[in-house]
């Protein structure tokens, strides 16, 4: 389909933060043919479809640069948990799930993601290839990865770090076969990545082996660092180094690399990983739910880091991050108004194209993108008065103000309804793999407190 959106108030991302009023997109052949006012995209494209977008804000679809989609099994649990839960309970899940169990526990996190505005999801977990089609068939744009490991994963809740080729050979494995399968499939909707879980979850061995994969392939990679203390432990009583030095050494350190979290970066780290150009997948939101996330994110800014945006667990919920993001940012920056909310918008957009190696093509409405839209309804309390719109969308938005997204010049939701999937079938089917996986968690490992209340 080729469509005329008009009226709309443009909110671009592009380099200059350019804001168009009473604003027109021509869509044709699922990339932006031109962007301008509504008379003149009119004007010259009278034939199209016409999509009348008055009274709401047009922005770049949210990328959201770091999530475990299969995790909203996890939701409302390990929250209020101060026990350990990666390797207590997230992990151990992730095994014992059905394929039918992980792709509904996906699905619900494809849709919430969709709701969110959100076109573009960077998932890595184990098992993908098992509910990979579930989601591609939602229509999103995603990029899928394996998280490899060679040290035995469950056995890890007890800080037992038992490295074992033949459980990493396993992980292998599926990341070729995951790459061979989808990457570039959807004529370039889907693409993969090679990914290291953490650097204690690989040895020298193991990152050697993934990245050859990497290079094998042309695909980019992404790592859990500094993500816990645990971590930082193992390195250090394993090479004497941080996690920043160990993956310097092992040659993971690079342009195509997007590491998440850096809670434990020191200074140091910082300046190292600035210079070798690796890109940071911030998690504000899900980062601060024991407080505020005191990563050094302020540091990494002024170093010139490409920071973007993402959800991690539990949630795809953008807007959350970006409300948290500012937050944080601002507190690790010394407090005051630095970033001003366009540089947070630019971490869930365009700042997410750049860390995939693809701001040619998304993170910002531009011509000859692709068309990766989101419709923001501006007939709400809570986004009136508009006096600044990214101001609006920043401090105040969240997914109730979602009106229509497209990816790739197709409608996935209009006029506030899902198109590509039935979402009382989604919720349902997650509720139930939920009961039944906790179920089965539980009962292998009677010494795990129950998190879910009893029903």
């Amino acid at each position: 389909m080729a469509y005329v959106i008009h009226g709309a108030t443009l909110v671009q991302c592009d380099q200059q933060g350019s804001i168009i009023n009473d604003g027109a997109v021509a869509v044709v052949d699922g990339k932006i043919a031109a962007v301008g006012t509504s008379d003149d995209i009119l004007a010259r494209y009278p034939n199209l479809e016409r999509v009348d977008a008055t009274g709401k804000a047009l922005l770049p679809g949210f990328i959201n640069s770091h999530t475990h989609l299969v995790l909203t099994v996890m939701r409302g649990t390990i929250e209020d948990y101060m026990g350990e839960v990666i390797y207590g309970y997230m992990g151990p899940i992730t095994f014992i799930m059905t394929p039918e169990e992980r792709a509904a526990m996906a699905k619900l996190g494809a849709l919430e993601a969709l709701r969110s505005g959100t076109t573009t999801v960077s998932d890595s977990s184990r098992f993908v290839g098992s509910y990979a089609d579930e989601v591609v068939n939602t229509g999103l744009r995603v990029v899928f990865s394996e998280l490899g490991a060679d040290a035995h994963n469950l056995k890890m809740a007890t800080g037992e770090y038992h490295y074992d080729r033949d459980w990493g050979q396993q992980y292998l494995d599926r990341t070729e076969a995951l790459i061979e399968r989808y990457h570039g499939a959807e004529g370039g909707r889907i693409h993969c990545q090679v990914a290291s879980h953490a650097p204690d979850n690989c040895s020298p061995w193991m990152l050697k082996e993934l990245l050859a994969i990497a290079h094998k392939h042309d695909v980019k990679r992404n790592v859990h660092l500094a993500q816990s203390r645990a971590e930082l432990k193992q390195i250090h009583q394993l090479t004497g180094k941080t996690s920043v030095g160990y993956l310097l050494d092992n040659g993971w350190l690079d342009t195509d690399l997007t590491a998440a979290h850096w809670s434990h970066c020191t200074e140091e780290d910082i300046d190292v990983l600035a210079r070798q150009g690796v890109h940071m997948a911030h998690c504000p939101a899900n980062s601060s739910r024991r407080g505020p996330h005191q990563v050094k994110v302020g540091y990494a800014m002024k170093q010139g880091v490409n920071i973007a945006f993402g959800t991690d667990n539990m949630t795809e919920d953008m807007f959350k991050a970006m409300q948290f993001g500012i937050v944080v940012h601002r507190g690790s920056a010394g407090g005051g108004v630095t970033p001003q909310p366009q540089e947070i918008l630019d971490c869930a957009t365009r700042n997410g194209a750049k860390a995939l190696g693809r701001l040619n093509e998304l993170g910002s409405i531009e011509e000859g993108k692709l068309a990766d839209l989101t419709f923001i309804s501006l007939e709400h309390a809570r986004m009136r008065p508009v006096n600044q719109i990214v101001s609006n969308i920043v401090h105040y938005a969240d997914p109730g103000v979602v009106d229509s997204v497209m990816v790739g010049g197709k409608f996935l939701m209009r006029d506030g309804k899902v198109l590509s999937m039935n979402e009382s079938d989604v919720l349902e089917q997650a509720e139930q793999a939920t009961a039944q996986a906790w179920e089965r968690l539980l009962a292998s490992n009677a010494a795990l407190p129950s998190l879910r209340a009893p029903r």
